[in-house]
């Protein structure tokens, strides 16, 4: 037999690809491009991914280790997604072996076969008639046969019918048991399609003529102005093209309702992929788009990576949602990987959104994106009516001005709802002592212990290191602390004394631990009734509470003075999701900000013209400042439990790039070519905002260029160079590409 190697992409950290020997008595036609493996490395047996077979190698023949197993006889990772993981892992200068992971559902990565989520169904025989059937059940169970000629073993039993009864109508020859993938349940009535105003009838027929090839659209629409209903309608012009289509949301809780409209709309399986499933779960709705069973699929982030080979459309909603990028591991954008693959699979992306990030907004000004504007809501909703109102030496109640306070009375006692926006959990965010003015503190972190009440803790958000609420000041011994500032929990508590007479919810990730949790809160806020909603940004994104007529927001200060560039317009941003939860329905709403700052030029600019005269006024200033859109930036991060280490990599980076532009720019006089539009930008290495956290110190440096080529080329170049500094074995790093926290 010839001799040749397999090459495999490994789930660990090293950029490199490994060579082994086949397993015994195979031969090279055996092995293909996506197939998964097992191999032992180190000490460990890991999965990996064949990327080839080759005839020579680098590595001494005596210390090529044998493959322990061949899992798949077909490869699980298609050719389109495999050259799109090799894509990213270039992108993010990241190996190929942790983006397949990634990109794989955690059963199959475990090494287990696809065969194993396959259930039981039970499939009505080609012309069977009703015979002899016994009992009510029976001839119920035989009429849920004439409705659909497949049902789930899961399905039948959970609606109260026997195994008895199943083996009965089997028995008589009407349906027949067989293993196989479970088909998403589709609903039994559709509805229709909802009018449309001319706006979005006019984007619609826009984005429709590119059916069929690679065109990016930024669809801007002010909350409440029917964007939903433009993805059904062209969700349903590529349904009927025979396309299956993908669907981005930012957030789990968005999911739910989102499935519940598009189940009633489609006669078409609809496939779910998000964190709240188990892993069968995923791995079953990763089957059913693999295999083209699901025509739909709406998940979250890491969805993109499914391979669906009839793909035609995809739709990123709240495009701008910082969610959408992964902020550990891969640190790659969902966003931005799709349009991507869009771009290599030929169908049209739209990204949705009534606050635009401005990358977005730039590539739609400059004519990349095809721009299309919904500029008021859908039927006889009218925008809510905005207000500053300044709370600077004002007298406080509970944290509420008293014009606030009386007119969310005057709206409950009109029978509507009120949404309070604090953006911090818990019941309040410091615990101090008025004596000697010690404040509860983490001791891993350079950050202050939120107080909690239900369960009664005091709980790092950044650490997660958790305690118990001491009796006494820890410094003084005195027993005079108190909590200080406010979290949801506490306005909770005290809008339930100011409002008695009203039930008061709180919507948080303390309130809303399960999706059982989740739902049942969701459901009661739907049925109507006065009520008061407080929340974190689980309230903010994307519901749709037709019964709210006033928002209250009463932590918009924050990010006005950000250190990061993007602060203002992430605050914006949020002010305005919170704000379109208002008046979406036939009652007019109004939204209620308090501020320390009601004189902040930005602010003024966002309520009296809009976000999009906002946005322009950024874009101005991040073109003054050479700023992302207007270049291209990277951030290289370290931590370690001694500063100076974490401090002296990026020390050595730094020189690194500096020597190693000074490098290029010699080639390139020689060329003759401009240097200044070649160079490089370099701030740092500084401490993090937060310089400590989790008991390590974090350091970092920024990294600009006028050209991403450039960026790119100093990066691989950096890695390399990162990864063969000896005596750092302590110190943790990692490049982020296209940063969103630079914080």
């Amino acid at each position: 037999m010839p001799f040749f190697v397999v090459t495999i992409a490994l789930p660990v950290p090293l950029r490199r690809l490994f060579d082994y020997l086949p397993a015994a008595n195979e031969n090279a036609g055996c092995y293909q491009p996506g197939q998964r493996v097992r191999v032992e490395f180190g000490r460990q047996v890991l999965t990996g991914i064949v990327i080839g077979c080759h005839e020579h190698t680098d590595v001494p023949h005596n210390k090529l280790k044998p493959l322990l197993q061949r899992l798949d006889d077909e490869p699980v990772v298609d050719e389109p997604t495999l050259q799109l993981c090799q894509w990213l892992a270039g992108y993010y200068h990241h190996s190929l072996g942790e983006v397949l992971e990634l990109a794989l559902p955690v059963m199959l990565r475990r090494g287990c076969e696809l065969s194993e989520v396959d259930e039981k169904v039970w499939l009505r025989q080609p012309d069977a008639h009703s015979a002899d059937l016994k009992g009510e059940k029976q001839r119920a169970l035989w009429q849920l046969f004439q409705q659909h000629s497949q049902w789930s073993h899961k399905e039948l039993t959970s609606q109260g019918y026997s195994q008895a009864q199943l083996k009965r109508l089997a028995e008589l020859g009407l349906i027949s048991p067989r293993q196989q993938l479970p088909v998403p349940a589709i609903a039994t009535t559709i509805a229709d399609p909802l009018p449309l105003n001319d706006e979005q009838h006019k984007a619609l027929q826009q984005i429709s003529q590119h059916l069929g090839s690679f065109k990016p659209s930024l669809l801007e629409g002010v909350t409440g102005s029917g964007k939903t209903e433009v993805y059904l309608q062209l969700i349903s012009k590529a349904l009927a093209t025979g396309k299956q289509v993908l669907v981005l949301v930012p957030e789990i809780g968005l999911t739910p309702q989102t499935v519940g409209r598009f189940r009633a709309r489609f006669d078409v399986p609809v496939a779910l992929l998000h964190s709240g499933l188990n892993d069968r779960e995923r791995l079953q709705g990763w089957r059913q788009c693999k295999e083209g069973k699901a025509r739909i699929l709406i998940g979250t982030r890491s969805a993109v990576f499914t391979p669906m080979p009839d793909l035609g459309l995809i739709i990123l909603d709240e495009e701008h949602d910082a969610s959408f990028k992964q902020q550990d591991g891969l640190r790659y954008s969902a966003r931005d990987f799709a349009l991507v693959r869009a771009s290599k699979t030929g169908v049209p992306v739209l990204l949705g959104s009534a606050t635009p990030s401005l990358e977005t907004l730039h590539n739609a000004l400059s004519g990349k994106y095809l721009h299309l504007k919904l500029l008021r809501r859908a039927g006889n909703a009218r925008p809510p009516a905005m207000k500053l109102h300044s709370i600077l030496h004002q007298p406080l109640t509970a944290g509420f001005a008293q014009p606030v306070l009386a007119k969310m009375q005057q709206h409950l006692q009109a029978g509507k709802q009120v949404l309070v926006f604090i953006n911090r959990r818990g019941f309040a965010p410091l615990l101090a002592c008025r004596q000697c003015g010690w404040m509860a503190e983490c001791r891993r972190c350079d950050a202050r212990l939120t107080l909690h009440q239900s369960p009664a803790h005091l709980h790092c958000h950044h650490c997660d290191f958790q305690q118990g609420i001491p009796g006494h000041c820890p410094s003084c011994h005195s027993p005079d602390i108190e909590p200080i500032g406010q979290g949801t929990e506490r306005i909770e508590q005290q809008l339930k004394q100011l409002f008695a007479d009203f039930p008061v919810r709180r919507v948080d990730r303390d309130s809303v631990r399960n999706k059982q949790a989740f739902d049942q809160l969701f459901d009661d806020i739907h049925n109507g009734g006065p009520c008061i909603l407080v929340g974190t940004q689980m309230l903010a994104k994307g519901h749709h509470f037709p019964d709210v007529t006033m928002v209250t927001i009463l932590d918009s200060d924050s990010g006005l003075f950000s250190a990061d560039f993007r602060g203002m317009e992430h605050s914006a941003q949020l002010i305005l999701q919170v704000a379109g939860r208002a008046g979406r329905a036939e009652s007019p709403g109004e939204v209620w900000i308090q501020t320390l700052y009601a004189d902040h030029p930005q602010l003024n600019l966002l309520l009296d013209n809009g976000y999009h005269a906002l946005a322009l006024s950024l874009l101005q200033q991040r073109n003054q400042q050479q700023l992302p859109p207007y270049s291209f930036m990277a951030l290289l991060r370290s931590e370690c439990e001694d500063r100076n280490q974490a401090q002296q990599l990026l020390q050595l980076a730094r020189d690194f790039i500096q020597q190693f532009q000074r490098h290029h720019h010699q080639q390139h006089d020689r060329q003759g070519l401009q240097l200044k539009q070649q160079g490089l930008n370099l701030l740092g290495p500084f401490p993090a905002i937060m310089e400590r956290r989790n008991g390590r110190f974090r350091q970092q440096l920024q990294i600009f260029a006028n050209e991403r080529s450039a960026l790119h080329r100093v990066a691989e170049a950096l890695v390399q160079f990162l990864e063969q500094q000896k005596g750092f074995n302590r110190v943790r790093w990692h490049l982020d590409i296209d940063p969103l926290d630079t914080l």
